[in-house]
This record gives C-alpha cells, structure tokens and sequence, in this order.
C-alpha cells in the first residue's frame, strides 16, 4: 500500500512511515518500524508513538495520509497515560486465549490507548483521509485497527463489561482495571465521539475486505473447472463448534452442485484456550472437522487459513483436512480428539505434513475457508 501510494502521489509525499510485522522493502523517505503481533512488542509501542508524532507535526495545509491493514492494533501501539506496554500484553493475551472476538478484543484495546479509537486523527487535528483494508467482519471502520481514525462508539463500561464476560476483573492486571473505571466514573476522557470537531474532516474508507479473497478463490476454482459456490454469511464464532455446524451447512448447501464442487467461505472464528498445545483458529477448525469428511458420502477435502500467512502464534497459515485424515492419523497413532482437547492442531497436523505455510502475505483480510467435493 505504501509503494502504491507513493507512485500514485510521487513528490507530494513529504515522508512517511510503514509498519509492518516483517521487514520489507519502503518507498524513498519512508521509515520501516517491524511491529509485534498479535500480541503488541517494544518496537510496536515505538511505531505508534512514531506515527502520533508524524500526525503531529502536519503543516498548515497538509493532510494526514493513513493506510491501514489488519493486524494494526498489535503492530502500532501506545498505551493510555499511567498504563504500560506490559499491562496491554496481558491484558490482550487473556482476551485472545479467553475467546474474545475482534470487536470485544478492540473494545478494550481502543480504552487502553492514546492511538486507538480516533486519537491518531484528533493528533492530526481531522486533516486526515484513512484507506482501509478489513480483517473484521461486517467492515466496520471503527474497529479496523481499533479504529485509529474514526470516532468511537463504544465507552469505558462497555471495555469494563468484555473483561467480566472473559474471565472477570480479577483475571486482568490491576492497574487495566483501575484505568477502565476511571475512566467509566468520567475522570478520564472518554475516546473521541462522532461530532467531534477534532474528527471533522477526518475520513475512514474501506478499500478491501474477505469477499475480495472470497472473490479470488472462487474465480481460480472456476477456471479449474469446479462448479462453485459462495456463502457469503460469516463463519464465527468457536472454531471447534463452527467447524462442525459450517461442515454440516456445506454439504446440505452443495447436494444439488455438480461435481467437482469448490465452496468458498470467510470469516474469523476464535479460540477459547484450555489446553497446553499450539495451534491457532484455523488448524482448530480444521481438526474439528476432521472426523467428519470420512462420512461426507464421497472424497472432499477442506482447508482454513488466515489470508495474512499468520495463524495464532505459529509459523503456518492454517491446515488441510481431507477424507484421509482419520485413517492416516489412526496409523500414525495420533487420536485427533486428544490434539483437540489441548488445543494442539499444530502438533497434530505437522506430524501429517498437513499445516499450510505461505509466509507473511503482507495484508489480513480475515480467514477464507476452501471446501472441495469430487
């Protein structure tokens, strides 16, 4: 996105900076910040205060440009007055192994930061224009990145109500806690609201989302010679229970496809972290639904990945299950439901050869899933 904007926009473009959670080639006067993720490190919280100082230090005239992919909340990070980069750690590693979805995990994280939740614009004085790429389904602005340039609608109680609903006050840091309640308790300022002034000429456009990648796939799948289909409802929810109910939904929707069929579907489910293993969202649903291909009335085959490459903290995007698996784990002597049980599909899978690497990808636009039934 930045090389793209700096062809389109050439000498305008008075400098810049990218972050991004590997290093990569920049445009001429721009920095490079490598970024944490999905949980925020040092260099995330010096990229986010890099940025507010760039917003910062528009003249008059200028105008603040922002590209934003997913992944952003973690990658450009600055914690709230009296708060630390270790309190947001913990607080969003309990969040994200509690199952919380996006729109709870950025709930929080916006009340948390001096960059979310539009205060990177209010720097800016609103002499901003944000393209967005979404990771976050129903494409709301707001909590793409946890919404740097955009106004806020949810509130300090609303951050307060996620952490009870995912494990209680007492699971989280202290001093997270003591930060939300004053701020619910009107002794901290709330993050800027629609009507603003500081946001008043500040703009948030989405540019790209899962159904561009749902496009993509359905278009490769079709010059290949499968019949296709296209669910366009959201796959989320908990990995292991939508895998099973979404496998079910496919095979209904797909009975009167011609064969060879390609099904096609995103989202971005969530994990709710029991076990000891290693894994992330997409090898969860994958294994889920693994014991159910044998019985699907002929071979098939499903994949779920994360489009950015990155799937939970491990180095593949996802995993492959086939009619096959079963007997081939059974013969390794692998009992899927144990891997299961602690949340360690990647074990599982890797002892198959059966994981999806790709590598970073460079965007996120959520999770597609690929079904295929000859």
């Amino acid at each position: 996105m930045a090389q793209a904007a700096a062809r389109r926009l050439g000498s305008r473009v008075t400098s810049g900076l990218v972050v991004a959670s590997t290093r990569a080639p920049v445009p001429d006067r721009f920095e490079l910040i490598v970024g944490g993720h999905p949980v925020p490190t040092a260099d995330s919280e010096r990229a986010g205060r890099k940025a507010l100082a760039l917003a910062g230090s528009l003249a008059p005239r200028e105008r603040l440009l922002v590209l934003l992919s997913g992944g952003a909340s973690a990658l450009m990070a600055v914690p709230a007055d009296g708060l630390t980069l270790d309190d947001k750690r913990a607080t969003t590693e309990r969040l994200l192994k509690g199952g919380a979805d996006i729109h709870a995990l950025n709930t929080v994280r916006k009340h948390l930061s001096a960059i979310k939740g539009g205060w990177l614009a209010a720097r800016a004085g609103g002499a901003c224009d944000a393209f967005a790429i979404s990771d976050v389904v129903g494409d709301d602005p707001s909590f793409i990145a946890s919404g740097p340039t955009t106004a806020d609608s949810s509130r300090f109680e609303d951050a307060l109500d996620v952490l009870r609903r995912f494990g209680g006050e007492a699971a989280f840091p202290a001093v997270v806690v003591a930060h939300l309640r004053r701020g619910a308790d009107g002794q901290i300022p709330e993050t800027p609201k629609a009507g603003d002034g500081r946001l008043s000429d500040a703009t948030t456009t989405v540019i790209g989302s899962r159904r561009n990648a749902m496009a993509g796939a359905l278009a490769e799948a079709g010059a290949l010679g499968y019949h296709v289909l296209r669910l366009d409802d959201p796959v989320v929810g908990d990995a292991r229970t939508t895998a099973v109910s979404h496998l079910r939904a496919v095979l209904a929707r797909a009975a009167g496809l011609g064969r060879p069929a390609c099904v096609v579907s995103s989202g971005e489910t969530t994990v709710h972290v029991t076990g000891g293993g290693k894994g992330g969202r997409n090898q969860e649903f994958a294994l889920a639904a693994a014991e159910l291909l044998p019985w699907a009335g002929g071979p098939m085959a499903l994949a779920s990945v994360g489009t950015d490459g990155v799937d939970g903290p491990t180095d593949a995007a996802g995993a492959l299950a086939d009619s096959t698996t079963s007997d081939r784990a059974t013969a390794a002597g692998l009992i899927p439901g144990r891997f299961l049980s602690d949340n360690n599909a990647y074990a599982f899978f890797d002892a198959l050869g059966d994981l999806i690497r790709t590598g970073p990808t460079g965007t996120n636009v959520g999770d597609l899933q690929v079904i295929l039934l000859a």
